[in-house]
Parts: C-alpha cells; structure tokens; sequence
C-alpha cells in the first residue's frame, strides 16, 4: 500500500515560472551556468549557487546557509508564493524528441522506502546520503523530486486526463524545447480516490534519486521527525510505467591496461565473437551484443552464452557483463564509481561524443549496449540486488524549482 498525501507547494509566479525553472545544477557547465545566471537573476540557480553574488565558491554548511538565505529572498520579493489548500500537481512534459511525459507531484511515505514499498535499483553512498540530510534540514526545502514509476492505473490515468482539460496553472517553453504544463488538483474527492488507487498499488519504484530518497528517509528517522510531520514524507513526481524512457550509459577507459590492441582483442576473443565493422559506425539492437570503438575502427561485440553464466537477474544485465567480462577481469577497473580511467556518456549523445573523445586522445576505447527494461529495472529491485552505476540514464529529466517542498 504506497501512501501520497497533497502538499501545499511553493511555486514561482505565472510570470516568472519560465526563468526560475532550471535543469539539475550538475547538469550544466561551469561556462553554462555562469552565462545563465548572469542574464537571468531570476534563475533557481542563484538560490543552489550563492556564492555567485560575491565571486566566491562555497563549500559545507556555509554555503547551505547562504542557498536558505538565497530562498527567503526570492519568496520575500515574491518571485515565489505559496498555496493556500493542500494539493496534488498534475506535470506534463513534451520534449523535443516528441515524447510525452504525465504523472503527479505529490508527497510520498518516508516510511514506504523503510518497508521496502518504495524500491530501488542503485546503491547509494552513505557519506553523500548524510551530507544531502545535512542539507536538506539546513535550508529546510527540497525543490526536485524524486522520480518514481508505479505500474499503470485506469483510474488514475483518467484523472489526469480530466485534469488537463482545464486552462493549466503554468505553460512555457524552456530554450531545450521542452514545453512544460502544470494543473493542481485541490479539489477532495479527487485527491482521495487518487490516494486509494495508490494504496492498492503494493510496490513503486525509484527510477531516479535514490540520494534524495536516502537523505529524506535518514530525516524521517532524526528525533525532530515527531515535531516535525513534514520529515515523514518527501516530494515526488510519480508516473505511470508505460511513459517512464530508459536509455542506456556508455563507456569511455582511457587505457588498455598495459596491453597492446592485439593483446587485448585475443582476450577479448574468448568471451565474445568478435567482428570489424570498419569506420562504419555500429548500434547493438539486442541484449549481450555490444558495440566497440578502438584505433578508429568500430566492431561488434556478441557474448559467448557458453562461457558465461546467467546466475540472477543482476547478470543478465548488459552493465553488469560488461563489467565481469571486460571492465575488471581484462582492463582492470574494479570501482567503477571513483575509477578515473572510466567515463560515462549516455546515449542521447553517443554516436558523436564517443568517436571525437577517442579520436581526439582523451580515450583510448568506448563501449556501447543496448538499454535496460523497466522489466529489468524492477526484476533486480525485487531481488534486492543494485545496478553497477551508471546502468540507465532515465527521463524525464525533471526542473528544480517548479514545485518547492518545504520542511
């Protein structure tokens, strides 16, 4: 029984949603977000990023400080209001690729992570879980949800349509393309059969901000958590399974490890049938083939089903063969978190990106895969079993500074 309650959210005015709303802060270049913020001073970045106001970066507690002084400013000058009714929020999302996204912002259990109702998919790392809690309760707002996926519902489905037929609270174009649409749902009976539909719903599943989650699951357990009801939830866009893309990550390593090419490739041959495609470029169209980018030449990579076992749901995925036939075994990248020798470039840029980045010296090969299923995804999350990082790259991609969550 997944529980979601309403909230009243923080929001930008009408007139100024369109220049608050920004991407993730790590998703923009340094160049990027320096430019931005410097023609726009109504941006969400200015709140993430105060230490721009004074030239200075700002690191810790002082700079969380300063991010909560940065938000009370906005709300101060208004640039942000406040609902008065508790309330669901239907986002729309058309990118430019066509795709369309529909779900609900609301507020989810802290204590459906607990038992396991919220699953997840990826491992976290403990000390950037207690340094986001610490930033979180410093600033005492959270402005990106966590993007979960439930299985497709009739009931709900319907109610968002009907929703969407009414003149939408905001409607604007980001300088992507992406259009971006926002209705709230105040309205009880609506909100209480949206939240019995959810409580049949026995399992969702995180399928971006596992962090965000971890951080706001360690608040509901701080002590001020019974003084404080808002700990006991956290903010989340919610969508159905059948609108939620998963693309996939690939590989950039730096070095052969010390082998020579031919070295490498007679490893190589006895795990994978090995064919050279030339400077034609190659894209896998099915799970355990993979494509390969070395010495300016493309090859196609298919796994020998003989030699390796399929043991749990973990190692039918195409990361995690990747990553026990070729990444730790021959080119000797065990951690594949903090290994310098890796980069990961996910597949909205890969044809160009993974060719210029070895044909210009920064790397020495490139891997490509076909994408995880969310069959996949949600198998290995009830096995309770973690994806190597960087398995998936998932959209939609939300906005930070849309709908505000305050503690």
């Amino acid at each position: 029984m997944a529980k979601i309650i309403p909230f009243k959210a923080v929001r930008p005015t009408r007139s100024k949603v369109g220049l608050v709303a920004s991407r993730s802060y790590d998703s923009y270049t340094l160049d990027e977000r320096d430019s931005r913020m410097s023609y726009n001073p109504y941006s969400f970045l200015h709140i993430i990023n105060p230490g721009f106001k004074y030239d200075q970066k700002l690191t810790g507690e002082e700079r969380y400080r300063l991010v909560r002084n940065r938000y009370l400013e906005f709300k101060e000058d208004e640039v942000f209001i406040q609902d008065d009714k508790p309330s669901f929020y239907v986002y729309r999302i058309e990118d430019r690729f066509d795709q369309v996204f529909n779900g609900i912002i609301a507020a989810s259990s802290a204590l459906d992570y607990e038992k396991d109702i919220i699953k997840k998919h990826e491992d976290t790392l403990e000390k950037k879980e207690k340094l986001f809690k610490t930033y979180l309760k410093t600033v005492g707002f959270n402005a990106e949800p966590v993007l979960l996926t439930y299985p497709d519902n009739a009931v709900i489905k319907d109610i968002i349509i009907e929703t969407q037929d009414a003149f939408p609270e905001y409607e604007f174009t980001m300088t992507y393309r992406d259009t971006h649409y926002l209705w709230k749902i105040e309205d009880e009976t609506k909100i209480q059969a949206i939240q019995k539909e959810f409580e049949t719903i026995n399992t969702i599943y995180i399928a971006d901000g596992h962090h965000r989650s971890a951080s706001s699951y360690l608040m509901s357990k701080d002590d001020l958590a019974n003084e404080k009801k808002s700990y006991n939830f956290f903010m989340s866009y919610l969508i159905p399974e059948s609108d939620l893309r998963i693309h996939e990550f690939n590989r950039l390593i730096k070095d052969l490890n010390g082998l020579t090419k031919e070295e490498f490739l007679i490893q190589l041959d006895s795990i994978f049938r090995i064919e050279n495609r030339g400077e034609l470029p190659y894209h896998p169209s099915k799970a355990h083939h993979f494509s390969m980018y070395l010495d300016g030449e493309f090859y196609s990579l298919y796994l020998r089903k003989t030699i390796y076992k399929f043991e749990n749901e973990l190692e039918k995925l195409d990361a995690q063969v990747l990553y026990k036939t070729i990444l730790k075994p021959i080119l000797g990248i065990d951690d594949l978190r903090n290994d310098e020798r890796i980069k990961y470039i996910h597949s909205r840029n890969e044809a160009v990106t993974l060719k210029t980045e070895i044909d210009s010296g920064n790397f020495k090969i490139g891997f490509g895969m076909v994408s995880a299923t969310i069959h996949q995804m949600k198998a290995i999350a009830d096995a309770g079993l973690k994806m190597p990082p960087k398995s998936t790259y998932i959209e939609p991609k939300l906005r930070s500074g849309l709908t505000i969550y305050e503690y």
